[in-house]
């Protein structure tokens, strides 16, 4: 595939054959009479790869006279845009120089969403491939204005707005083909977004397109489309999905069928492991599991993945959540001066007391700690009655050299000096009286599950989670914890029920997933032989000796729990 030019605005030209597929899309999905005088917007055309990819096959269709309108802040991509558009003969173009968000009617009273004055003027199908920026690149002041401007909470990414202001100018029973980052599917912050496309669309088709690489940028796509509806109906039918990632080589994929490219894949109308090149992929298709419910995240899963999700579902005693909080570890926004290996290198090394052992993602194997670790924080907090209360560095002279001389990378931190603390404290720091509990701490992001129980009073750094036990029948439902999330069994719920890998098969495990992992009846006698097990593969790991067997006689364990 050719190389894909990144634009300053965030987006990414999109590759001829991704244009090419979206477009297909769409005009399968078109319902026009031949007269029709259709209207096609792509609010950030760019160099017009979209736009040209759908006209030609409009075209093609016969359908006669139609009309392409286009908005870039770029002069140059839109002489390009001109240039490619006027080799199709007999259609209308209209490319503006503007920000589509700042243009004439994208933003309207909520109550005329569906009752627009001026019908002449909407469009019949959006095509699209929006800048992807963050709030954090956007910068706050932007950020704000546009939440405020499209009625927007959270963090803003910039395809949000557009996503609103696009529904804004279609028309009712219009396509949109849009292509975004795939973060909304999954995430706490694309709540607001999946409520929204539900209520204003009959979702006809998502496609996840993974870590299939089709953009450089770091982001990865998935495709939307839908057909606005004509007013708020509650229902929704179900809807196509497919998704498309990466397999590790490890998993040994049988019955793979060659392909040439990513899109004969995607044109598949069969799930199963494919080979591209040199890399194997699993590609999935069904109907796609959402309600109307915002937290609800909208599950990919097949038939057959469905029967064995209920499976599970039936034999579920709580999930994680019922019983116990997942935190984020701390977050120092600093991390250079709170955290090191070897402290004894500093000129000015701080009070022994203020240190304490971190636990880092880069440190944590399935059942045990990296011996090597010698990571150490330093943290100026202490626990009274039960809270908080942060160190007087008066009291800690070595310690207050050491921030002093620190201080103006400290002070940058302006939130933390905002949100009425010390400047040497930590931004999130925890409850320091929760350390000394035994935990099961586990990486944000992480090939492989890696849940790892401590018992030594460790910190646990910003790029794990953690749970806590407060008392002896929480500690042994901790081991359950560790077994479950260990096995081979939870790997596959995690990513049937939701959808959020990296590349090249990473997993993310956000609280909010961890929390709705299934436990078992804890008295079953196959839960309890699991954390008998479990405290077996904890003390082998320690003494670093095989634990294959072991992990294999857990993995059965797992699946009888579950009623397999």
């Amino acid at each position: 595939m050719e190389e894909v030019t990144i634009k300053n605005s965030g987006a990414t030209f999109t590759p001829p054959l991704l244009a090419d597929f979206l477009a297909d899309k769409l005009i399968s999905h078109l319902e026009m009479s031949e007269n029709h005088m259709i209207s096609i917007l792509d609010p950030a055309c760019g160099e017009g790869e979209l736009l040209v990819s759908i006209a030609s096959k409009v075209k093609c269709l016969g359908i006669g006279q139609f009309r392409i309108k286009g908005f870039d802040t770029n002069a140059e991509y839109l002489d390009v845009a001109r240039s490619n558009l006027s080799e199709i003969d007999s259609i209308s173009v209209n490319l503006h120089q503007q920000d589509f968000l700042e243009s004439e009617g994208v933003i309207i009273e909520k109550s005329d969403l569906f009752h627009q004055s001026n019908p002449t003027e909407l469009s019949d199908i959006i095509i699209a491939n929006p800048p992807y920026v963050r709030t954090q690149i956007l910068g706050t002041k932007k950020a704000q204005e546009l939440a405020k401007r499209f009625n927007l909470t959270g963090r803003v990414d910039l395809y949000y707005p557009f996503l609103i202001a696009m529904t804004n100018v279609l028309r009712e029973g219009g396509l949109i083909g849009v292509i975004t980052s795939n973060r909304y599917l999954f995430t706490k912050s694309g709540e607001a977004i999946r409520k929204f496309l539900l209520d204003n669309y009959d979702i006809l088709e998502v496609i996840d397109l993974g870590d299939t690489k089709l953009f450089e940028a770091a982001v990865l796509p998935a495709i939307f489309v839908g057909r606005k509806k004509s007013g708020r109906k509650n229902l929704n039918n179900p809807s196509l999905f497919a998704k498309i990632y990466e397999e590790p080589e490890k998993n040994g994929a049988r019955n793979v069928i060659n392909c040439e490219t990513l899109f004969d894949i995607l044109k598949s109308n069969k799930s199963g492991y494919y080979f591209v090149g040199n890399k194997t992929y699993y590609y999935s298709i069904g109907l796609l599991k959402h309600s109307l419910k915002k937290t609800d995240i909208w599950q990919m899963t097949n038939d057959e993945e469905n029967k064995w999700i209920e499976i599970i579902k039936s034999n579920t005693f709580y999930f994680i959540g019922d019983l116990f909080k997942v935190r984020v570890g701390v977050k120092s926004c600093a991390d250079n001066v709170f955290i090191k290996e070897d402290w004894n290198k500093e000129p000015f090394k701080p009070e022994k007391k203020l240190f304490k052992k971190l636990i880092s993602q880069e440190n944590i194997k399935r059942w045990c700690g990296a011996i090597e670790n010698d990571l150490h924080i330093l943290y100026p907090y202490y626990s009274k009655d039960g809270k908080r209360i942060v160190y007087d560095l008066r009291d800690f002279p070595k310690a207050k050299e050491y921030f002093e001389a620190n201080r103006k990378q400290l002070e940058s931190r302006s939130y933390v000096i905002e949100s009425g603390r010390y400047w040497y404290e930590i931004w999130v720091p925890q409850n320091p009286a929760l350390w000394e509990f035994p935990k099961v701490v586990f990486p944000d992001i992480s090939l492989d599950s890696r849940f790892y129980y401590d018992d030594q009073g460790s910190v646990v750094n910003g790029n794990c989670y953690w749970i806590s036990a407060i008392d002896n029948r929480e500690n042994e439902l901790l081991f359950l914890i560790q077994g479950l999330a260990n096995s081979k069994l939870m790997s596959q719920y995690h990513d049937l029920c939701f959808n959020n890998k990296l590349y090249s098969g990473r997993r993310r495990y956000f609280s909010q997933y961890i929390e709705k992992y299934p436990i078992p009846d804890p008295n079953k006698i196959e839960s309890l032989r699991i954390i008998e097990t479990v405290k077996k593969l904890n003390m082998l790991s320690r003494r670093n000796q095989d634990v294959v067997k072991l992990e294999n006689e857990l993995n059965n364990l797992v699946e009888k729990a579950f009623g397999f």
